[in-house]
């Protein structure tokens, strides 16, 4: 399960960061206004669902993303990863324990707060559009990323962005087979209900969790 915390993670980071194309210039175009538009705000909130196909398993799960600047959380199937951009916090509500680690960028999963990091799509991707395709009964530009490490554990990427400039869904495709499709059914630019304290853990908030510190 944390797997797929950290996959929805990347997911949704991928979703809602864009950064300068450099092989087409429609992709580049799409991706630089989407990238505006997301830069200009102080926080979003969304609500998504994924859907999880490979492996013998097809499900799918609703969940919730929360980002300010570095900082997100994403609430999804009894779990939660909190990030302040110093520190991880992974609640296991199933186990009633809270594991403590360092927040680290340079790790291999991608995060929101690596997606924000100068030049990321530059250097790590190559990206074209992909054409039309209709979600929800709504028509988006499709952008598709392919890693230029293959030493990464998906092969590709598409990004959907609305005609608004607002990140409709995507999918990622693991090298195993496995996919991970995921559309936004909410999306919420600057939401009062979005502060500091939504990207933190309090402890005395949560009596009887176990902490697990692994720093």
């Amino acid at each position: 399960m944390r797997k797929l915390l950290i996959l929805c993670v990347m997911a949704l980071g991928i979703a809602l960061q864009t950064a300068q194309a450099q092989t087409d210039k429609k992709a580049k175009d799409l991706l630089d206004a989407t990238y505006k538009k997301l830069n200009s705000l102080k926080s979003l909130k969304a609500d998504f669902t994924l859907e999880l196909k490979g492996g013998g398993v097809n499900d799918t799960k609703k969940g919730t993303f929360y980002m300010k600047g570095p900082k997100y959380r994403v609430s999804i199937a009894g779990q939660e990863i909190i990030s302040d951009n110093k520190t991880v916090w992974t609640i296991i509500k199933a186990t009633n324990e809270v594991q403590v680690t360092d927040n680290n960028p340079d790790a291999q999963a991608i995060s929101p707060a690596k997606l924000f990091t100068s030049n990321f799509y530059d250097k790590e991707y190559n990206y074209k559009y992909a054409g039309e395709r209709k979600i929800n009964g709504k028509v988006a530009d499709v952008v598709a990323l392919t890693p230029k490490n293959s030493g990464k554990g998906f092969s590709k990427v598409e990004i959907a962005i609305g005609k608004d400039k607002v990140i409709m869904g995507g999918q990622v495709w693991e090298k195993n087979g496995n996919t991970y499709r995921y559309d936004i059914t909410n999306y919420s630019p600057n939401p009062s209900s979005v502060t500091d304290a939504t990207f933190t853990f309090d402890p005395k908030k949560n009596p009887g969790m176990e902490v697990i510190d692994l720093r």
